[in-house]
């Protein structure tokens, strides 16, 4: 029987990865991560000027200091920090290569992976990760219109809107983010929200702006309020005074994303039917499927504001121990 060519496959290189990958070669054990975007290809794909809501040390993986002009780091630098990391520890990284499946049982995996190329490439494995994140499936809207090009589920500058109407769709932080971004760069900027009102827990020093460009007029908003149709110069919207149509150039859907969950359980990971959380082991993070283990937001299922950075980041440790026990034995 061929010998594994690693010890370990981790599936994600996000700041969960990557603290997985340094905890394991802490070990002693042979590791590879691939990812199908590059290095914290989420964090990459943030909006250009945003701000984490954490402290810097919040971030920090593999024990190495980060550091901030301000008292909250931005994207860019938690970018310039996670590149500095992974190449710290020499990991041992495969940018650009998507998942398709992984074979095999526990001791002897074989994971399958298209490269940037469309080309297969496939990995032997002790052990395989899962630590795909959430960010790469947008929550659809599910109405007539939705796939049009002018409909954008990811956020990230405001510049090639000037002069144009937009409409933000959601109420959390990154739709706020948007529409006063959009707004201040000169876009004529509406939002429209199926709620009340604009969330509780939208950033303190957001939330005063925000709520004062709509006080105003500035943003129009529209609450208790949904989508009924896009089409290409137009939205149709459902509102409380009756159906409406605005015109429009662009609509940035800002209503969350969610975990591949037919990739995990193509994976072999049994999922709650009504949250999509994982049977694991809340030890060691095994799933059902022995041998794969689970790391960050996945964990959580559906409810994806349970798992941070800030706490997902100490799955490394936890599996890593588990991991190193196992084959040790």
């Amino acid at each position: 029987m061929t010998q594994p060519e690693y010890d370990v496959v981790i599936v994600g290189a996000g700041p969960t990865g990557l603290a997985c990958g340094i905890e394991l070669k802490r070990r002693g054990l042979r590791v590879v991560l691939l990812d199908k975007g590059c290095v914290v290809n989420s964090l990459y794909n943030y909006p250009t000027n945003m701000v984490f809501f954490t402290t810097p040390e919040l971030l920090e993986i593999g024990n190495i200091p980060m550091t901030s002009l301000n008292e909250k780091p931005g994207r860019t630098e938690a970018l310039k920090y996670y590149r500095r990391v992974a190449a710290h520890y020499e990991l041992d990284i495969r940018q650009y290569q998507h998942v398709d499946a992984v074979e095999g049982e526990d001791g002897h995996f074989v994971t399958h992976a298209r490269d940037i190329n469309h080309e297969p490439v496939t990995y032997s494995s002790r052990k395989v990760i899962l630590s795909t994140g959430f960010y790469d499936l947008p929550n659809l809207l599910g109405v007539p219109g939705e796939h049009l090009p002018k409909v954008i589920h990811y956020y990230k500058e405001p510049h090639p809107y000037y002069n144009q109407d937009v409409l933000v769709v959601g109420a959390k932080n990154s739709a706020a983010i948007a529409a006063l971004e959009l707004w201040w760069s000169g876009a004529r900027v509406t939002m429209v929200h199926r709620g009340e009102g604009l969330h509780r827990f939208i950033k303190y020093w957001i939330l005063p702006n925000i709520s004062n460009r709509i006080k105003n007029g500035e943003i129009p908003a529209y609450f208790n309020s949904t989508i009924r149709a896009i089409t290409p110069g137009t939205v149709e919207l459902n509102t409380p005074e009756g159906p409406i149509t605005l015109k429009n150039d662009y609509v940035f859907a800002m209503t969350g994303y969610r975990p591949d969950f037919a990739f995990l359980a193509k994976c072999g990971v049994n999922l709650n039917p009504d949250t999509q959380r994982p049977e694991l082991d809340s030890d060691t993070l095994e799933s059902a499927r022995k041998g794969l283990f689970l790391a960050g937001v996945i964990v959580a299922g559906v409810h994806t504001s349970e798992i941070f950075i800030e706490n997902g980041r100490f799955h490394g440790n936890q599996i890593a121990e588990a991991i190193a026990s196992q084959l040790k034995g």
